[in-house]
Formats: structure tokens, sequence, C-alpha cells
């Protein structure tokens, strides 16, 4: 409605002419006064014409002087949400409007200026007086001028007045586009609204149901209620005994309290007599293995024992006075600890035609078991030696001998899993177990981790490898721990924890597949290796801030048969060859080192072997060795067996120095 009122197109001045007249003209005649106001009617005309050639050229319609009813009129008009902003803007418009001066709208045409009361028309000048006539022609002259001058100024003035409505016309109709735009969204709005109010309907009814729904429950909790108040006077009553039956108990219990007291006062009193106790059985501990260490030396650092197999189904039983074993020094049910062998010399018996004479070899050592001795009965004897491990002191035990004299059976077992024929690996390792678990209410922590390697010709394997590390490309490394550390430690091998009986089964059956065997004349499968089981053992006790740490090493050696000078060497032949001749290479080292070390020799050629480099901090003064030699007990392999026992018996003759423990 605004932009209507604005585009009519009505005549911007209506008003009559305020234009004034002079008194000169005023006095003219009626004929003068129209010839003088002939010219200002059309410069009116003109005006107009003009306004209106220029209004339409602008295509903006000419802002009209509206009544002030009129326009507050057209405000009412405008819808209830946009009667704000038109106002403000009507408002607007009209403040900055300026007052237009009236110009009178005339009919095209001559006409009669009516003349004025009280004054005389003036009468024509005659046509000699021609200095007056002059003078009225200036005088009007200068009138049109500055009515020339005052419409110029009127002119200018609504030409500004134009300018403004075409911007208002402008802002309107920007304002006009952001009304619409508001309208769409209060219409969306409205839509959204009139969703809501469906949504809200739909809500009303369900919860209409749901109070249904309430009801009903209300009237079933209300029979409840009933039911609890039921209840509720029941429980009254119990409460009631259960108060009295409270008094009787706080009585009781003032009673025990007073007994509590005197109970902690017991109770201090005897964690004050378990510390010293505790201080005490440290003490004994300490005792212990000091003398268990002490007996072990009595012993001797460096133990030989002979065990001699029995004879197997399908091999020739030997003489009876091939293998006697007189009884030690004790009597007859002391543990023998003497061997006697005897050996025929079949060169002298082709010489002279005789009978070969019998010569018979005597052996002295730690203990001997002979053919019927069981497994049990051999950890028995080494279990001392075990338990020093887990006092903190290295401990090495091998098991020496020719091929098929029962090394792997003593070490490892029999096959079958039957628990009579295990070895000394699985008993060691029940027994370090059972003891550290013992130890355990004393305050000490254990930790075990093993390892299983062998030395094939001079060549280090893990046997505990699987998947791609298996093979050649699994070789390992014997390096120092760090640098300084005499620790050794095998690269590319790996390193267990165990803690209990079935994962060491498992490490020691993986490590019977991975091992190196081949077929000699001795064995239809034969140990081609060292095979070195070590077990690394770490206590610590917490409260008194002392820790050992010491290896346990289980050593099955590989044969140590010599092959005959005078055999026809084949392809096979040739890598027995150098299997046996890197056997006894490091056995040999064995042997030179443990008698550098019983001699106290400044050098000691741990290097000059893999297997004395990888064990050489369990050989020296601070370790502690077992050897098992073990014999075969036929006559065909005494020369083997002979061989075996001299080297034993030069390693039980080498005393190493006082072991001690590793400690911190």
């Amino acid at each position: 409605e605004v932009k209507k009122n604005i585009e009519l197109k009505t005549p911007l001045v209506k008003g009559p002419s305020q234009l004034p007249l002079s008194r000169s003209r005023l006095k003219r005649g009626p004929n003068q006064m129209e010839d003088a106001l002939e010219p200002a009617k059309k410069r009116t005309r003109g005006v107009g014409a003009a306004t209106k050639i220029n209004m339409s050229r602008s295509r903006v319609p000419p802002l009209t002087t509206v009544p002030q009813t009129q326009s507050h009129t057209a405000v009412q008009k405008v819808p209830k949400k946009t009667a704000p902003r038109c106002s403000t803007a009507i408002t607007a418009v009209l403040k900055n409007q300026k007052p237009v001066p009236a110009v009178p709208a005339q009919k095209p045409g001559p006409t009669a200026v009516p003349p004025i009361a009280g004054v005389k028309k003036p009468s024509k000048r005659p046509a000699w007086d021609l200095k007056g006539q002059l003078c009225d022609l200036n005088a009007e002259l200068k009138r049109c001028r500055e009515k020339t001058q005052t419409l110029d100024q009127e002119n200018q003035q609504l030409r500004e007045q134009l300018k403004e409505a075409q911007q208002q016309a402008k802002d309107l109709g920007t304002e006009r586009s952001t009304l619409e735009g508001e309208l769409a969204r209060v219409r969306t709005q409205a839509e959204q609204g009139q969703q809501q109010l469906g949504n809200l309907s739909a809500r009303v009814l369900e919860l209409e149901e749901r109070l249904g729904t309430q009801e009903g429950l209300v009237q079933v909790l209300q029979k409840e209620q009933l039911e609890l108040q039921e209840e509720r006077s029941g429980l009254t009553t119990r409460l009631e005994e259960q108060e009295r039956r409270l008094q009787a108990s706080e009585a009781a219990l003032s009673s025990s309290q007073a007994k509590v007291a005197s109970l902690q006062q017991e109770t201090a009193t005897q964690a004050a007599l378990l510390a010293e106790r505790g201080d005490r059985l440290h003490g004994l501990e300490m005792e212990r293995r000091r003398l268990h260490n002490q007996l072990q030396e009595l012993k001797g650092n460096i133990r030989v024992f002979c065990r001699v197999r029995p004879v197997l189904e399908g091999e020739s039983t030997p003489s009876p006075g091939f293998l006697l074993f007189p009884p030690g020094p004790g009597g007859p049910t002391d543990p023998p600890t003497r061997l006697s062998l005897a050996r025929s010399d079949d060169r002298r018996a082709t010489l002279s035609g005789a009978p070969a004479p019998t010569t018979r070899h005597h052996f002295s050592f730690d203990r001997v078991f002979p053919p019927g001795s069981r497994q049990d009965e051999v950890f028995e004897e080494i279990s001392m030696l075990v338990q020093s491990a887990l006092d903190g002191y290295p401990v090495c035990i091998f098991a020496y001998g020719q091929t098929g004299s029962g090394k792997t059976f003593t070490m490892e077992g029999g096959p079958g899993g039957d628990p009579q024929l295990e070895g000394l690996i699985p008993r060691a390792l029940r027994h370090l177990f059972s003891v550290a678990q013992e130890l355990n209410g004393q305050g000490w922590t254990y930790s075990f981790v093993a390892s299983y390697v062998e030395i094939y010709n001079e060549t280090v394997r893990d046997l505990l490898a699987t998947g791609t590390r298996k093979g050649p490309g699994g070789e390992c490394e014997i390096r120092r721990a760090g640098p300084g550390s005499e620790e050794l430690t095998i690269t590319n091998a790996r390193y267990v924890p165990v803690s209990c009986e079935k994962e060491v089964e498992t490490l020691l059956h993986l490590a019977s597949q991975n091992r190196a065997v081949a077929r000699t004349a001795q064995n239809e499968r034969s140990s081609r290796s060292h095979s070195v089981f070590q077990l690394q053992i770490s206590g610590e006790h917490a409260a008194r801030g002392l820790q050992c740490i010491a290896p346990l090493n289980l050593v099955d050696l590989a044969g140590s048969e010599r092959l005959d000078p005078g055999l026809a060497l084949g392809p096979g032949e040739r890598d027995r060859l150098r299997e046996t001749q890197a056997i006894n290479s490091s056995l040999s080292t064995l042997g030179l080192v443990i008698m550098a070390l019983s001699n106290k020799e400044s050098y000691v050629p741990y290097r000059n072997s893999k297997l004395t480099y990888l064990l050489q901090n369990s050989l020296g003064g601070s370790a502690k060795m077992l050897m098992f030699v073990n014999i075969s007990p036929l006559e065909e392999n005494v020369s083997e067996s002979l061989n075996s026992l001299r080297f034993a018996s030069k390693v039980n003759q080498c005393v190493i120095g006082t072991a001690q423990a590793n400690k911190k």
C-alpha cells in the first residue's frame, strides 16, 4: 500500500500561487496586469511540464504531498507483523521531505486577473512617454528576474526532493524484498508449528494412553502398599525382637572388645617374636648355605661320577669278571666308588700261542653307578649340587662317554614320558621349582630363564628355534652381554622364561627334534653335537636387599669314540670324520682347560673351542663342576671305555679353587 501511495501519478504542486505582486503592478490597469502576469503563467506551465517530463524519464513515481490523515490510513493497512518496520520507514520519509512551495496549477489559455479591491487600474502611458514606458519595462524586467531566480531555487529544491524520493523508493523496494523473505520464513515456521502441533497432538494421545496405564499401575501399587503395610507391621515386630537381641549382642561385644584388646597385645608380641624368628630363620638359611657349600667343597668342586649302562636287548652278555664293582670304604652297604675292568691282550696270545693274559684296570671316582642304578638314585646324588645353583653358585654338569653309552638317557631320560625314566634336566628343574616355592615363604623371589643350544662342527645352533630361524640361517654367535661385562650371551638364540614342569617338557621335546644326529657304527641314532641346556637363576630378597644370580649348565657331550685309521672313506664317512675331529678337538680343549684351572695357570685356553668359551664362567674357580663318565658294559667297547675312564680319572685328579657365590 505504501508503494501504491508513492506511485500515484498526481501533480507535485496543487496549491494556489503565492508569488508576490509589487505595488507598481497593483497600480496599473487591468490590461497591464494581464500582460505582466502572462509570462509568469507560461513559466508556471513550463515548470509543470518539465517536472512531468523528468518524472516520466526517471520512471519513479513523483512524490506527492499526502495529508497526515491519509498517511496514517496507509500505515494502518500494513500487515501486523511488518507494521513497525513500515511505519518507521514512512516516518523517516515524511521527516526527510522538505515543504514544497505551492505552485498554482492553471489551465492553459488567457485568464483575466480579477481586479484588486481598493486599487485603481493604472492607465496606459501615452505613446510619447517613452521614458516612462522604459522605466516600467525595466521594473517589470527586474521583477521577472527575481521571479526567475525564485523559480530556479524552487526547481532545484524539487529536483533534490525527487532524488530523495527515488532513493526512498529504492530503500522501500529493498525493505519489501526483506519483508517478503521474512514472510516466507514466518510461513515456514507456521508450517513447522503446524507439524509440531500434529506431533504434540499424537503425543497427547500417547500420554493419555500412558495415563490410563499409569492409573492401572497406581491401583496395583495401592494394593501392594496395603500388603507392604501389613508386612511393615510384621517387620516392626521383628525389629523389636532384633533390638532386644542387639542389646544382648552389645553386651557380648563389650566383652569381646576386651578380649580383642588382649589379643592385639598378644598379636604384637607374636609379631615381634615372628620378626625375631624370621631373622633367626634367615640366619639359619645363610648358615645352611654356608655349610652346604662347605660340604660340597669337601666333596670337591670338581667331581666325577661313573655310570655303567645296562645290557640292552639283542646285545651279548659280557663275561662274569669283565666289570667288577668293589664295595665302598664303609663296607658293602656303602655306595661303590671304584670300578675294575678286565681286558685281554690278543696280540700276546697270537705270538706265543698261549691264552691271552687278562689285565685288570682299576679306577676310583667320587661315585660309581652300576648298571642297575635308577634315575632317581643318580639325581639324589647331584640334588645338593643343583641346590648350590639356587644358592648363587655357578654349576656345570657334563655327561661324557662314547656313542651309545647312555649320556642322553642320563641327561634327558628315556622315551615315552615314563616318570621313572626322567633324566637329570627335568628332575633338576622340578627340584628348583619346589625349593624356590618353599623359599618364597622366607621372602625370596626366584625367576628362571632357559636356553638350549648345540655346538656342531664348531657352529652354535639354537635347539629352540622355530619357523625360519631353523637351519643354516639360524647360526648363533657367543658375545659379551655388554662392554666390560663378564656375562656371555648367545645372539639369535631364544631365552624362554619357565615356571613349571610342562614348559620344560615342551622345550625338551622341541630340542630333541632339532638336534643333529646321524647313524654311526656304535649307534643307530647318535648325537653328533654337544647340547648345552642353560638355566639362568635369579633370586632376590627385597626386604633385606639381597640378590643372587647363577647359571646351571647341563651338557650332553657328543660321542668320544675314535675312527679306525684303516677305514675306507666314502662321502658319508668323510662327513663322520669331520664331525669326529671337531668333537675330539673340543673334548681335548675341555681337558686342557680343566688342567690349566687345576694348575692355576695364567692362561686358560677357553677360546680354543666354542664349548669351553660358552662355559668359561661355569668352569673357573667360582664354579662347581660334575662330570658323568658313561661307559658301555660290552666287551667289544672295552677300548673306548678305557679311554673314557682314563680321561675322567685325569679330570677327577684336578682341584679347582674355593667356589664363591655370586651375591650382591
